[in-house]
């Protein structure tokens, strides 16, 4: 036979006047409210809050239900821990949401990471004490904006779009437009942008820049862009065009790179980068 369950004792307003209310974490426990004791729901009895009354507390057996009823008062005033936890959490986090946001606008402008604590927080520092007549130590340290913290914040929001951007690609069709790219250090670069529809709009993203280790081919490049899908997990086959600069790494008929990319996805549509079009026709006039 199953064992019976427990039964569990229920708080009683009456309870009050042996100074006893219910816990303010568990309400099934008996919290004193003159020692601040807690006890098991075992001693949720009239007779043993009556005997703790009695025995820890003799000097408060003629106080009447308003003197408990004050007690409780106070004690719910009190900030207890977690809620000052939670408070501190919450500013913190108001602290760091704002570190994000002025690192993201930091991103857009282009400037260095060093502007942060070089311009922003003095800028900021001077407003809260000029315009607000407040002091701003307090509210300026839970910002923070050092180099290596901008550039950290940037590199975490970088890596949420990307993520959130292969999510949505290994569910819906897309264009892609490569271009490889040589850096001043003789160092090439694969620069991958695609085109989708999200939301009855027309996005373009920036997918990936990947350094070429070994050469420039078309082969090369076809590998360096399946290993990124794979490690994505982005189906080739959502590919539906492409587009290309006229090298002939790209457009080789054997070796190129759309070559390639049609064996594994055949239906795919290979044009011409307009911008590439553009560049040509401007390098022949006056």
């Amino acid at each position: 036979m199953s064992q019976s369950k427990k039964k569990c004792r229920q708080y009683n307003v009456d309870y009050l006047k042996f100074g006893f209310i219910p816990s303010l974490s568990n309400k099934q426990l008996p919290l004193c409210l003159i020692c601040n004791k807690v006890f098991s729901n075992d001693a949720m009895k009239p007779s043993k809050l009556e005997d703790h009354l009695r025995r820890c507390h003799p000097d408060k057996l003629d106080k009447d239900l308003k003197y408990f009823q004050t007690l409780k008062e106070n004690l719910q005033k009190r900030p207890t821990l977690d809620k000052m936890f939670t408070l501190t959490s919450q500013r913190n986090d108001d602290g760091f949401r704002a570190s994000y946001n002025i690192s993201l606008l930091i991103a857009k402008s282009g400037k260095p990471h060093t502007i942060g604590e070089q311009l922003i927080l003095p800028a900021v520092e001077e407003v809260i004490k000029t315009v607000l007549h407040k002091p701003a130590f307090d509210i300026i340290k839970k910002i923070p904006l050092s180099n290596n913290s901008v550039q950290r914040r940037i590199d975490e929001m970088s890596d949420d779009i990307e993520n959130f951007l292969c999510k949505y690609l290994q569910t819906t069709h897309f264009s892609i437009q490569l271009d490889e790219s040589t850096l001043p250090g003789n160092e090439a670069l694969l620069l991958a942008y695609v085109r989708f529809i999200m939301d009855q709009n027309i996005h373009e993203e920036l997918l990936f820049a990947r350094t070429l280790a070994t050469d420039t081919k078309g082969e090369s490049i076809f590998h360096v862009l399946r290993d990124y899908f794979i490690e994505k997990e982005i189906p080739l086959s959502n590919i539906i065009s492409v587009a290309t600069d006229g090298a002939p790494a790209m457009v080789g008929r054997y070796r190129g790179f759309i070559s390639f990319l049609k064996e594994s996805v055949p239906g795919v549509l290979a044009v011409h980068c307009v911008i590439h079009r553009q560049h040509l026709v401007a390098k022949n006039l006056n």
